[in-house]
């Protein structure tokens, strides 16, 4: 872990609106910081623009305020550090950490796993090319703090990983990285729909010789019909004049047991309670399929 005080962050895509599932994010990752008397970050995760919806992102910050939830700093926008991904690209291809590739999804149909095509090929820069990094021939772990332990062998269960799309827009396990080195975040609390990523972002930690921070992956909140909650799937979004009826809800989905008086108190009460009485190992920690309080 680097840095002592604990810095936490919350990291939306501006795909669309908030919804429950990721309140819940947002909630545990808060109230875990302040807990420990942390600081709490924002950062928008806007590098896919076409699937951006334009205002979303200023309705995910507002939403955020109106349910108490209040970061510290200003909100750190991805699409504005650009040079900073390109000047780690241009790194490890220098120093044959990474390569390009020109391989479609047709060209990989029905591989899983990338078998290594371009490693070899020491292609030069043209239009229209991935950048993949090369993974190690061994095992990468972390002990998560809700889940346990996790690991894979990255080069037999996932291969070489794109690092910058062949449509030219930085990776996620690229950005998340950099950007949580450079914001010197130590503690990520997320969904439980992430932690299969992780080990690939433990490489890109020891590629840039940093330590990774510490896990807590929280269980995802699933819709009747198995799936989980997302913008994509069109989930309802958060509304602001049910905020304290929501967050108690939400605080109930963690596993906190809030008072029942605090039903329809203030958020702001709601998460001065929650931060005082945080226990993160009452959240259930396998995938939670609320459908009853979709329905609530």
């Amino acid at each position: 872990m680097h840095g002592n005080r604990y810095t936490g962050r919350f990291a939306p895509t501006p795909s669309g609106k908030l919804h429950f599932g990721s309140l819940l994010a947002a909630l545990a990752s808060y109230i875990d910081a302040r807990h420990h008397g942390g600081r709490w970050l924002m950062r928008m995760e806007d590098l896919d623009k076409p699937r951006e919806v334009p205002g979303a992102a200023d309705d995910i910050l507002h939403t955020l305020d109106v349910y108490g939830l209040h970061w510290d700093g200003s909100v750190v926008r991805q699409s504005e550090r650009l040079e900073l991904y390109h000047s780690v690209l241009q790194r490890w291809l220098d120093s044959g950490a990474a390569y390009r590739c020109v391989c479609s999804r047709r060209d990989l149909d029905g591989h899983v796993v990338y078998p290594g095509t371009c490693r070899q090929r020491n292609l030069t820069a043209a239009p229209g090319q991935a950048i993949r990094v090369k993974t190690p021939d061994q095992v990468l772990g972390f002990v998560d703090r809700l889940q346990g332990a996790f690991s894979q062998h990255l080069q037999r269960e996932v291969g070489d990983f794109v690092v910058k799309r062949r449509d030219g827009i930085i990776a996620y396990q690229l950005a998340v990285v950099v950007d949580d080195i450079d914001q010197q975040v130590n503690q990520v609390v997320r969904g439980a729909d992430l932690m299969d990523s992780t080990p690939r972002q433990l490489w890109l930690y020891a590629l840039l010789g940093k330590p990774s921070p510490t896990y807590l992956h929280i269980p995802l909140i699933m819709r009747p019909d198995g799936q989980k909650l997302s913008k994509r799937l069109a989930s309802p979004p958060l509304d602001s004049k049910t905020a304290p009826a929501t967050l108690h809800r939400g605080l109930h989905a963690l596993g906190q047991r809030p008072p029942a008086e605090l039903a329809n108190a203030p958020v702001a009460e709601q998460l001065v309670w929650a931060v005082a009485n945080w226990q993160p190992m009452a959240i259930p920690a396998l995938t939670n399929r609320l459908e009853a309080e979709l329905d609530a």
